[in-house]
């Protein structure tokens, strides 16, 4: 039987990242986003208005802490759950995440297969919520297992800089229609093209855009990005 999609509220005060969040989740899965915040004021109000089954949350906000949002009784119930996805790498408040009961903690700049697999980890969640009516060992094994599972196939992100992913992303969100030769990232954002290389095949290695060759007469295929 399909269940109706789950809403989701996402957390951040970047609004092409928040974009990109809600885009990639939305075409992927079975959740809603049902609204945005972009402060910890206006979290608070969108958490306890919407009730959200799942909030992607970003830890700095213009006005506090996205952390502090998980004291709100809306967050602490069983029925709402919280990724961070935030640069905060300090171990404080990855801890205080973790006590706090967070599903996943992603540290920018994201890596949509590393967000794959927590989103797929989290529907297998809910789904194993819904089939077990009184639970055995093995159940609430399994529960935990989705929550805890590691994950080791993440791509390198060195010299990854989350400023300029998210322009590089944003040139395929607000043109998707076309396919981005390296020379347009370069004169679109404003980097090298050695630097457009990296930051394009980071982006094939997270399923973000795919890669098309085009065939001229002479010389050698172009490599061509579009939005996956």
């Amino acid at each position: 039987m399909q269940h109706e999609a789950l809403d989701v509220l996402i957390v951040e005060d970047e609004p092409q990242l928040a974009t990109l969040h809600a885009e990639f989740i939305e075409q992927n899965f079975a959740l809603r986003v049902v609204a945005y915040a972009a402060t910890l004021a206006e979290a608070r109000a969108k958490v306890n208005s919407h009730q959200p089954r799942l909030i992607l949350l970003d830890n700095f906000l213009p006005d506090g802490q996205g952390i502090e949002l998980m004291e709100e009784p809306a967050v602490k119930n069983p029925g709402c759950s919280v990724i961070f996805i935030t640069a905060a790498s300090d171990m404080h408040t990855c801890s205080q995440a973790i006590r706090n009961g967070a599903f996943d903690y992603i540290i920018k700049p994201v890596s949509y297969k590393r967000l794959r697999n927590s989103l797929e980890r989290f529907m297998q969640f809910v789904q194993t919520q819904r089939s077990f009516k009184v639970i055995d060992q093995s159940s609430v094994d399994a529960l935990y297992n989705l929550q805890s599972k590691q994950f080791s196939s993440e791509p390198s992100a060195k010299g990854i800089e989350a400023n300029t992913l998210e322009l590089v992303q944003a040139l395929f969100i607000n043109r998707a229609e076309i396919a981005h030769a390296v020379e347009d990232v370069v004169e679109q954002v404003g980097i090298s093209k050695t630097t457009a290389r990296r930051y394009l095949e980071y982006c094939v290695a997270n399923q973000f855009v795919r890669v098309e060759m085009m065939y001229g007469n002479i010389g050698h295929p172009r490599r061509l990005y579009r939005k996956a």
